[in-house]
């Protein structure tokens, strides 16, 4: 493998990945990746798992303790409008690494309940809130949940951030959860991959992309989502579509990988794991750029409804 050849591919693949060329198809939104074996490089693993060689590659990219675009400054962007401080317990969905979890203390003074769906992940996320130091650990901790059936403690949390995490859940029940752990006048804030009309999931290239993802296709639309808000008595103040700034931060996050590499050169190893995340958010930039799937952000105060106390076991 030639490091000249192995750049000047992240740099095809990243250098335009918002505009597909004319008469695109399924069989070209990878960028070349399909090629990658061809051309001296080494194929990309074909299902994703979040292994120590994946997690490093992202971290490499998004910041120490992040798993997804922008890092450190967009989960601060996302969290600062509920109004975070010593005196709040956040309910985080979406743990990740954990460096949003140390981010919410560290910035903000927070205690943080989060949550993570991925084993590996949320492995992950206590080895970095314990490497953070006794300050973060005694104010942040990250579990096991299943987001088919989530369970939290009732009336517990001021506030909660979701990150990527409903997905092909049902809607309400997992609203409901996020509803009953809340204080009176809790706040949310949600950023959700949504559908514009029900994913194909026969279509090759939203296949691949739920393949590399290990993701379901069944992801819900902004006007369900909003609408389940609106029943289970949130007042919903903003419904924003984020994905161009998403798509502009995965760009720059490439870039700067790929400019800091200089002239080191990845072992066959590293580079068949940049080459799979490569893949995997090229094809979901494309999916965006498309229209297929959108990046949504919520903003919403605390239901009106009367808290509804589960009867004891």
């Amino acid at each position: 493998m030639h490091l000249p050849s192995f750049r000047a591919w992240l740099s095809q693949a990243f250098g335009h990945p918002a505009s597909p060329e004319p008469g695109d198809s399924s069989d070209h939104d990878a960028l070349a990746v399909g090629s990658v074996a061809g051309r001296g490089l080494p194929s990309p693993p074909s299902v994703v798992h979040w292994n120590p060689s994946r997690l490093l590659v992202a971290q490499n990219l998004w910041g120490n303790g992040y798993i997804t675009a922008g890092g450190g400054r967009e989960a601060k962007h996302l969290a600062t409008p509920i109004g975070l401080s010593s005196a709040a317990t956040v309910l985080l969905l979406g743990a990740g690494a954990g460096g949003v979890a140390a981010l919410m203390v560290t910035e903000f003074g927070a205690w943080v309940v989060g949550y993570e769906a991925d084993p590996q992940l949320q492995a992950a996320a206590v080895g970095h809130l314990r490497m953070a130091g006794p300050a973060v650990t005694k104010r942040a901790t990250v579990e096991l949940f299943d987001p088919l059936a989530p369970q939290f403690r009732t009336n517990f949390c001021h506030h909660a951030v979701v990150l990527d995490t409903i997905r092909a859940a049902p809607i309400e029940p997992f609203l409901e959860a996020i509803s009953l752990a809340l204080k009176a006048h809790g706040q949310i804030v949600m950023a959700e991959f949504v559908a514009t009309a029900p994913l194909d999931p026969t279509d090759p290239a939203i296949a691949a992309w739920c393949r590399l993802e290990g993701r379901s296709p069944g992801l819900h639309s902004e006007p369900a989502i909003t609408r389940a808000l609106a029943r289970l008595g949130f007042d919903v103040r903003v419904v924003e579509d984020i994905s161009a700034r998403h798509m502009q931060l995965c760009l720059r996050g490439w870039k700067d990988l790929v400019r800091g590499m200089g002239a080191t050169k990845p072992s066959p190893a590293e580079a068949a794991a940049i080459v799979h995340e490569a893949e995997l958010w090229t094809r979901r930039i494309r999916l965006i750029h498309s229209g297929a799937i959108r990046l949504v952000r919520w903003h919403v105060l605390g239901a009106v409804h009367a808290k509804v106390t589960p009867a004891p076991h």
